[in-house]
């Protein structure tokens, strides 16, 4: 998977040829799982997929905010945002091929 984002097809064609379903399964594949993962978000649930991190909706409250502009206040509506919390595996994973690429 080449670029600097990974694409549904991307994901979709790496599951093609490391699982051997047809495209167009690999494709439902992933698509049924993403749609999972949303669905359960919405839900306000956490989604936690081992060794790789967790997925949580978090509510913040309505605020005051300044336009750095103009030095406004401006209101800032209450949200939900989406946290991605990196399991330990995966930063290890990352670190080390960080350090393996520093020491080439």
């Amino acid at each position: 998977m080449a670029g600097n984002t990974v694409t549904r097809a991307q994901l979709s064609e790496a599951v093609y040829q490391e699982v051997g379903l047809s495209r167009n399964e690999s494709a439902e594949l992933v698509e049924s799982v993403l749609d999972e993962i949303v669905n359960n978000l919405v839900k306000g649930e956490t989604v936690k997929i081992s060794s790789f991190g967790s997925f949580q909706v978090r509510s913040k409250g309505g605020r005051v905010g300044r336009n750095p502009k103009t030095g406004d206040e401006v209101p800032i509506l209450p949200r939900r945002v989406l946290i991605f919390r990196a399991s330990h595996v995966l930063k290890d994973r990352i670190n080390r091929m960080l350090s393996s690429k520093a020491a080439e």
